[in-house]
């Protein structure tokens, strides 16, 4: 076994979400102290954190400088999955400690969950099944994805594989990013636009897969949306914050957009009485609990890629 010592002491590490098992093993098993609190609340954290040289995180908790102040002995925070909008990254850069995350874990997951609400939009299966359910059998006339255009806002890990994807079911697939990525989209067979209002009329679907910060908050509002095309298919699993919901439910009443699906959103779940909460009860939006990331495997691929860079800063730091 081996032991790694942070100031001759055995690293002491919170875990304070849900993560695989591969990684609370990995860790005890090199010779960390590892605590597992998946259920604690904000001011249970504040009063916990104290003593810990890492803390482990996913999506729920927000990390700022009330956390940083209570935690004298931390050094690295590791946030298993892609965002970091939960993190207040530069009050954590001030006392020196560490942010890493794991943006390769989710790829897959996500960009299979992205296709699957494409379909689920153009054949109605939200409203079918539960149609069937009640004792109706209407037949609805659906689309097909072949042969649409399906516009790509953000061409990362994520936006790259929902490209491939939606380039193997016989879309055209144009993408935007604020870096230029011409050659990427080359590479992929792929249109590419840095413009993003160009390609916004010929979008029948548009997946967004962009970071929650200041330049993309509220990113896509009314101008936006009543850029698209008529009858566009509108899918969000990246962050609730970079739309304005009540343009979207404007959008979707008037018939610009024909089906969201949100996998994503602001206030998660959203408060009663909200906008977002109109959303998730409108007949012509698919709601999801913010399951992106939530499969076995990809679940198993963050917890390993969690542990080894973990390994690797300690090692390093040791």
């Amino acid at each position: 076994m081996v032991v790694l010592f942070v100031e001759n002491r055995i690293p002491r590490v919170l875990v304070i979400d849900r993560v695989s098992e591969k990684l609370l093993e990995g860790l005890r098993e090199r010779g960390f102290e590892v605590t597992y609190t998946p259920g604690i609340d904000p001011e249970e954290l504040l009063e916990k954190v104290n003593g810990y040289d890492i803390l482990v995180v996913r999506s729920r908790h927000r990390i700022d400088s009330r956390v940083v102040e209570k935690a004298e002995r931390l050094r690295l925070v590791v946030r298993v999955g892609t965002g970091l909008d939960n993190i207040d990254i530069e009050a954590l850069a001030r006392r020196g400690i560490e942010v890493i995350n794991t943006p390769e874990a989710p790829v897959i997951s996500v960009a299979e969950l992205v296709i699957g609400l494409m379909i689920m939009c153009s054949r109605d299966l939200y409203n079918v099944i539960e149609k069937v359910k009640r004792g109706s059998w209407e037949r609805p006339l659906g689309r097909e994805l072949y042969g649409k255009t399906l516009c790509i806002v953000g061409l990362g890990r994520i936006g790259s594989r929902v490209a491939e994807l939606g380039r193997a079911l016989g879309m055209r697939v144009v993408a935007h990013d604020i870096l230029d990525l011409s050659e990427r989209a080359e590479r992929l067979g792929i249109e590419f636009r840095m413009d993003l209002h160009s390609m916004l009329p010929e979008c029948d679907y548009i997946s967004l897969h962009i970071p929650l910060n200041e330049g993309t908050k509220g990113m896509f509002s009314r101008r936006e949306f009543s850029m698209l095309k008529p009858g566009c298919i509108f899918i969000n699993t990246s962050r609730g914050g970079v739309i304005d919901p009540g343009a979207l439910l404007e959008a979707l009443e008037a018939g610009r957009i024909w089906c969201a699906a949100l996998d994503v959103f602001e206030k998660e779940p959203p408060e009663r009485g909200s906008v977002e909460e109109a959303l998730i009860n409108h007949p012509r939006v698919i709601p999801t609990p913010h399951i992106g990331f939530q499969t076995a495997e990809a679940q198993e691929r963050g917890a390993i890629l969690a542990l080894n860079k973990i390994l690797e800063r300690f090692a390093h730091n040791a």
